[in-house]
Order: structure tokens, then C-alpha cells, then sequence
């Protein structure tokens, strides 16, 4: 393409501003979903760390970790947390894992690394706030996310990108005297967001 192409493009752009990208007049605004909905038309199920996700894709490679696993090169998921499950409670991934932020109300992240620094970002659309689109958590990192009580949707909806490739095997959930004893630093942060500990059989 030559420049001036490029330029006449880009001027078309300007003279129709926003509107050019305007969404359909039959399409449902953002504002006006639920998280019932969602869950429904994204076929949703709960999670075991709180909120809703479901699986949208698998690769169809593998790959061999350096203690010699066999894992997908990458898998993704849709993860929302809603007003009736508001809190993704700390849980620790040997993979990396990037957050992509859909719609809805911001989501906290609280990352504990192994040094015992606390990590807080905010994704959301408010970028001009410091809210963040993209969030990439390295394997290793302890991680728990909420929404606010009082946001205007009730709803946060991002995807997540994993490699390798997400398994069960991989994830541990961070019970609360584990993590206490590992953060106490962060106990008050640790004791609100992560599981209780289960009881002794």
C-alpha cells in the first residue's frame, strides 16, 4: 500500500470518527447484559477457584516441560466473575497465563511472588485511569482477583491464555493457614481471598 493511500485511509477515519465503528443498532450494548446471560449464551460452568469459565480452545500440540511433562502448547478460557461469585481466590499455575479484559465492571489482581512482594493491577477499559487490557501472571505467582461490591454491571468478564497448555495437575489452590504461614505479612489480603483449609480426615 502506498503512502498516500495510507494517508487518504486514515483521513476517511478521521472525518467519520467514532460513529464509524458505532455498533450495529440491533446489537445489545454491553451495559445492558447480566451475568445470567453470559453464563447462558457463553455456556458457563462454576470453577473451583469462584467465578464462571468454560474452555474455548486446545491445541492440538504438545510439548515437553523441563521436568519431561507432556502438556498442550496452549489452551484458553472465558473467566467471569460475577456479583453471586465475586471472588477468584488465590490459587498458584506452574504455566504462564496472559488476561485479556472483555467487558464489564474492573477486576483486581492481587499476585504474591515467591519474594513476598504484593502485585495490584486493575484490568478494565478506563485505561486513561491506569486500567490495564492485558495481564500476563508467570507460572510460580500466587493470584486471586474480585470484582467490586457496588459496580454498575455485576459482572467481569476477561479470557485467559495459557502455555503450556492448562491442566488441574498444575494448579494449586491456596488454603488459608498455608498461605498465612508463607505471607504473614499479607495475612489480613490472604485470609479474605483464599479457601479455607479443609478439615483433617
Amino acid at each position: 500500500m502506498q503512502i498516500a493511500e495510507l494517508r487518504t485511509i486514515l483521513g476517511v477515519f478521521l472525518i467519520l470518527g467514532a460513529n464509524a465503528f458505532a455498533e450495529p443498532s440491533g446489537s445489545m450494548p454491553a451495559r445492558s447484559l447480566t451475568a445470567a446471560e453470559l453464563v447462558e449464551h457463553l455456556g458457563l460452568d462454576g470453577h473451583v477457584e469462584g467465578g464462571f469459565f468454560r474452555r474455548t480452545y486446545a491445541s492440538d500440540y504438545t510439548l515437553l516441560t523441563e521436568d519431561d511433562r507432556e502438556r498442550l502448547t496452549l489452551s484458553s478460557i472465558f473467566y467471569l466473575l460475577a456479583a453471586e461469585s465475586p471472588i477468584g481466590h488465590f490459587h498458584l499455575n506452574q504455566s504462564d497465563i496472559v488476561h485479556y479484559f472483555h467487558l464489564g465492571d474492573p477486576i483486581t489482581y492481587y499476585l504474591l511472588h515467591p519474594t513476598g512482594e504484593l502485585e495490584t493491577t486493575v484490568m478494565g477499559s478506563d485505561v486513561r485511569r491506569g486500567q490495564v487490557l492485558q495481564l500476563t501472571v508467570p507460572g510460580g505467582v500466587w493470584k486471586a482477583s474480585e470484582i467490586p461490591s457496588n459496580g454498575s454491571h455485576g459482572f467481569g468478564l476477561i479470557s485467559e491464555a495459557v502455555t503450556p497448555g492448562f491442566e488441574y495437575d498444575d494448579m494449586t489452590l491456596g488454603y488459608r493457614d498455608v498461605l498465612v504461614a508463607q505471607f504473614p505479612q499479607h495475612d489480613t489480603l490472604v485470609k479474605r481471598l483464599s479457601h479455607a483449609t479443609p478439615p483433617k480426615r
